[in-house]
């Protein structure tokens, strides 16, 4: 991302991945799979909830929060897909 964000629309930015990772997350069609994208967003979120960061690595975690979303986005059609296309006889 070119443009400078200042700290309040970072962190609504954050707030808006974290909301996002999560409803993602609750797509997930196998119990095992949704409960563990719930973990893992909550933990890396977490982990770095307290660090002072400088703005440049804020903006990389959030490219790589983004990432994994593409990624969750991919994978919950893939289970969806999966689970339904099974046939129970």
């Amino acid at each position: 991302m070119s443009m400078t964000l200042t700290s309040g629309e970072t962190a609504f930015q954050a707030r808006s991945l974290f909301r996002s990772l999560l409803r993602q997350s609750s797509q997930f069609a196998a119990y095992n799979f949704r409960e563990y994208a719930k973990r893992r967003t909550k933990d890396a979120f977490r982990e770095n909830h307290d660090k002072r960061l400088g703005e440049r690595e804020v903006q990389e975690l959030i490219q790589r929060g983004l990432k994994e979303l593409q990624m969750m986005k991919v994978r919950t059609l893939g289970t969806r897909r999966m689970v339904e296309g099974w046939q129970w006889e």
